[in-house]
């Protein structure tokens, strides 16, 4: 039998710690596009709809599946020849992500909100595309008993990622300015880019050794690369309905979300109290949720943990309502804050699960973007009117109001879990 310290000391394989970084790379732009870019909007005095409507800025993430063949595919001419299929994207994305992140920074959103979001638009979309090739990287690099290192390592990195850009670059901002924020930002995608460059090419899937589709039958490769992954899906019973589970699950949470930042502004916290609580200790209660939720899928069962820490994360919201009837209050945010993230971090445990399950091995790649794509449509097109209807009811009743919106995605947990079970 294998002993703990031989299991934990695959962490330290250089291949896992690139996978790492890699993670860090993928998880650095999202805050910029999300939370850090709300609460300067808020700062500036941009108005709750608008900081709202900002939020569809992310509508890449969601549709990142439309256009993952093609990086699957598609050569970069002798960029693609040096540098290999995995590396070539990786490279040109994250350079593209280092040049528009310090774009954004030199921005004025108080006098041309347009241009601020035009950038932000390109960031979520460069984004979305380096996760596709990271994804892949990832699982083409490890070998199979890595696999599970692998996930790990990657949202650790992740969750690191966005600690830098959300809390790092909030302590930047108060002591050197906005500009200075991200243009530090920007140089931290250097890791990912160095990280790379010091990684070998993994060896390309069998049929996939010359990237971009067959010139000589396009309509073949078409039906094999796009159709056949979503037509296997859609023959499968109840398809339409764990799709619409997948998109409810998360909107509750995502709806709270889109407005907690210009909701700690009202409320009178600082940039540094902001920085500490939600986006450090936040983040490390997201992680221990994750790690809880883990043990409740192994312990309860995959449909049981769906619901169960549903409910939760529908719970958890009400104790914004607590801290907006409190007003300005340290030791309440710190334990709203932790409270909320680790339901949520329960419930991407068990969300994540469910959707690696629902992936044909075959189509594994291409079904995971459309089904991780459809998640982010809460957090992105649904949440949009979250700075609308902030505005229509006071903060209160607003975050009363995204328990409410968690209650259809627990409704159709349980419909769908008893009609259509999860895969064992």
């Amino acid at each position: 039998m294998t002993s703990w310290r031989d299991s934990l000391s695959v962490y330290l394989r250089p291949r896992l710690l690139a996978v790492l970084l890699m993670g860090f790379s993928s998880g650095l732009p999202l805050p910029l596009t999300f939370g850090t870019l709300t609460f300067w909007l808020a700062e500036t005095g941009v108005s709750r709809t608008t900081i709202g409507m900002l939020t569809l800025v992310g509508t890449a993430y969601s549709l990142k599946f439309l256009w993952a063949p093609l990086v699957d595919r598609l050569p970069l001419g002798p960029i693609t020849r040096r540098l290999g299929r995995r590396r070539g994207w990786a490279v040109v994305t994250q350079l593209g992500l280092m040049l528009a992140i310090l774009a954004l920074g030199f921005t004025d959103p108080a006098r041309n909100a347009v241009a601020t979001a035009a950038v932000a638009v390109v960031i979520a979309f460069l984004s979305a595309t380096q996760d596709i090739v990271i994804d892949a990287y990832r699982i083409e690099l490890l070998a199979r008993e890595e696999q599970g290192a692998g996930a790990a390592a990657t949202q650790w990195g992740y969750r690191f990622g966005m600690i830098v850009s959300s809390a790092g670059a909030l302590y930047a901002a108060e002591f050197g300015g906005w500009p200075v924020a991200f243009t530090i930002m920007a140089a931290c995608m250097l890791v990912g880019t160095t990280t790379v460059l010091m990684t070998g090419e993994p060896a390309a899937p069998a049929g996939a050794a010359d990237p971009g589709p067959p010139s000589t039958d396009l309509a073949a490769w078409f039906a094999s690369a796009v159709i056949g992954p979503f037509s296997e899906f859609m023959r499968r019973p109840g398809w339409i309905a764990v799709l619409v589970f997948v998109v409810l699950y998360k909107f509750g949470d995502a709806l709270a979300g889109s407005m907690a930042n210009p909701f700690y502004v009202a409320m009178g916290f600082t940039r540094v109290e902001v920085a500490n609580i939600s986006k450090i200790f936040g983040v490390v209660a997201t992680l221990g949720g994750v790690a809880a939720g883990g043990l409740l899928v192994h312990r309860q069962g995959l449909g049981r943990a769906l619901i169960v820490c549903g409910v939760l994360q529908a719970v958890s919201n009400l104790t914004y309502v607590v801290q907006a009837l409190a007003g300005h209050n340290v030791a309440l945010l710190t334990a709203t804050i932790g409270i909320e993230n680790f339901a949520g971090g329960m419930g991407s445990a068990a969300f994540v699960a469910y959707l690696s399950g629902l992936c044909n091995v075959a189509y594994t790649a291409t079904q995971y973007a459309l089904l991780s794509s459809l998640a982010t449509v809460g957090r992105t097109t649904l949440s949009a009117s979250g700075g609308w209807l902030s505005l229509q009811l006071d903060w209160p009743l607003f975050f009363l109001m995204t328990t409410i919106a968690a209650l259809p995605g627990i409704a159709m947990a349980v419909w769908v879990m008893r009609r259509f079970p999860p895969p064992r």
